[in-house]
């Protein structure tokens, strides 16, 4: 007996029997459904909380120094400010900031200071021409007080080519044993008669950063209080603050509540007692070190020689 003689398709279905084969694919619909919706739900819930993806958000990946980069103790730690001239360092001093030609001070913390957004005034040869900051009529743009050029930030070009000198400073400052580094001039924009910008400075800086994290050194923003509330997103680690007790209103508690630590470097009597005092006061961060120097930060055997601390 075939199979197609014990049951036909062309058998006529009657009410009853259709009645009910309705009601069990309807049943199978909705079984099917009830499995169907949570696990819908439940990969868009993983999608919607998916983690983001580590490179969108500099400030979350620069917010802390990399493994290998140690910050200055700058715990009320004891500074000297040797950029000009080493020499041996005062007994009891922790840190010492020294031009990047200089060796660093055997056993302290060292900064290696960088003149990174100006040409030296015996080194503006030394550059590209096309490197130094020209005005309208092709003329160097000069820092006057200190006769001094602006190096030409303005393009992510010009940008890339200064980093790879001021890198390789960078790079031997490590090498000599260095643990920081300084980069001066961060504020050349406000000395480029509106030819640079705030964001050209950022961009560069955060490219001295990447260079100083990759040797191991942690970098510090000189100055520019203004852009402070970038340092994360740029990658700085400390901050090394000029006269910040002279300001009026004062601008250290500002560096203090933007840096984990700060050095704080006064020339006159009057910015160190503000500086010293504001460390004294209960609510604030203890993370500074204070000098006062002398405006050219000469050697114990200058005519000039100015160092008081706090204590």
């Amino acid at each position: 007996m075939s199979l197609r003689s014990s049951f036909s398709p062309r058998r006529p279905l009657t009410g009853a029997v259709l009645v009910s084969l309705i009601g069990i694919a309807a049943l199978f619909i909705v079984i099917v459904i009830a499995h169907a919706g949570p696990e819908r739900t439940t990969r868009e819930t993983k999608k919607a909380t998916k983690a983001p993806d580590a490179t969108a958000s500099p400030r979350a990946d620069r917010a802390a120094p990399p493994d290998g980069v140690k910050l200055p103790p700058a715990d009320g730690a004891n500074f000297d400010y040797q950029i000009n001239e080493p020499y041996d360092p005062p007994s009891g001093v922790e840190i010492v900031s020294r031009d990047r030609e200089a060796p660093p001070a055997p056993g302290l913390y060292n900064i290696c200071y960088v003149n990174a957004f100006q040409a030296q005034p015996d080194a503006q040869d030394d550059w590209d021409p096309d490197l130094l900051l020209r005005d309208a009529d092709g003329e160097v743009v000069m820092d006057a007080d200190w006769g001094e050029a602006l190096l030409d930030i303005g393009t992510a070009d010009k940008r890339r080519r200064i980093a790879d000198t001021v890198g390789d400073w960078i790079d031997g400052c490590a090498e000599a044993g260095y643990q920081g580094v300084e980069p001066d001039n961060y504020d050349s924009y406000t000395r480029s008669r509106d030819l640079l910008t705030e964001d050209d400075a950022m961009a560069f800086i955060a490219l001295l950063a990447d260079r100083a994290h990759a040797a191991h050194l942690a970098i510090g923003q000189k100055n520019t209080l203004e852009l402070a509330s970038h340092r994360e997103e740029l990658g700085l680690d400390f901050a090394v603050a000029e006269e910040c007790g002279e300001q009026s209103p004062p601008e250290c508690d500002d560096y203090t509540e933007a840096f984990p630590a700060v050095i704080m470097i006064e020339y006159r009597d009057s910015g160190l007692r503000t500086a010293c005092a504001g460390r004294e006061r209960p609510d604030s961060a203890a993370n500074v070190a204070i000098v006062r120097r002398d405006l050219d930060v000469s050697a114990p055997d200058g005519d000039g020689y100015v160092r008081e601390t706090c204590d």
